[in-house]
């Protein structure tokens, strides 16, 4: 499972370059930049959890739910501004507002991973 996130992370940053690109450039000012950021910032965080969890500083199932949440969350976020950029519709009603509150919920899923080490400690 953790190589097919890390695939994603990797897909994920790399349309986050290509959407800051045609933020600057093929639409600017439709939101394409917070897109591209959500998705590069994402990307990274997913990379940097799985390195985490395997040096044992995150507990690996909740690691692992905060990782497919930063995947799916960013995802629907950024498909959804740029459907509304490029095609003039949205992906489908309520899904930027629904990925945002995946990241939020990832991130309080990553924050319990480390709690559960802090707890048992370590």
């Amino acid at each position: 499972m953790i190589p097919t996130l890390l695939l994603l992370a990797s897909l994920m940053g790399g349309a986050g370059v290509v959407l800051a690109a045609a933020a600057a450039h093929a639409a600017p000012g439709a939101g394409l930049d917070s897109a591209a950021y959500l998705l590069l910032f994402h990307a990274v965080a997913v990379l940097g959890a799985s390195g985490l969890a395997q040096q044992g500083l995150l507990w690996p199932p909740a690691a692992l739910a905060a990782m497919a949440g930063f995947v799916l969350g960013g995802v629907l976020f950024a498909a959804d501004v740029s459907m509304r950029a490029f095609a003039g519709h949205r992906l489908f009603a309520m899904a930027a507002p629904t990925g945002g509150t995946i990241l939020i919920v990832a991130w309080l899923v990553l924050a319990s991973a480390v709690i559960v080490i802090i707890v048992r400690g370590r």
